[in-house]
């Protein structure tokens, strides 16, 4: 399996990224040992994840999501269905979204 997510940064920011183990890769976010822009921005939290079968598809997911409006960027954290601005661009039925618990903040593991 393979995740697409969103990361809500500390300035408020929204960090688009795509791994094959979400925990993992919050952690690096979240200690400044993922990706350039986290590492500048500070990661705060798991906003959004969606589960596909693919890498390809997790990529193409993740660049899609990139090109939309903080606007819309948000209201898919608030539950917009990704239709709503990538239909006809992906599939969309081939995304699962997880709808996030968390084991406990601290750790910011998933449930």
């Amino acid at each position: 399996m393979y995740y697409t997510y969103m990361i809500r940064c500390l300035d408020n920011s929204i960090y688009t990224g795509m791994t094959n183990n979400v925990d993992k890769r919050l952690s690096e976010h979240l200690t400044n040992k993922g990706a350039k822009y986290t590492k500048s921005h500070r990661a705060e939290k798991l906003e959004a994840v969606w589960r596909t079968k693919d890498k390809s598809l997790a990529c193409k997911l993740e660049y899609y999501i990139k090109q939309l409006t903080k606007k819309q960027k948000e209201n898919i954290i608030n539950g917009e269905k990704l239709s709503s601005y990538l239909k006809g661009k992906i599939d969309c039925r081939r995304y699962y979204r997880i709808y996030l618990k968390y084991v406990d903040e601290k750790n910011k593991k998933l449930k």
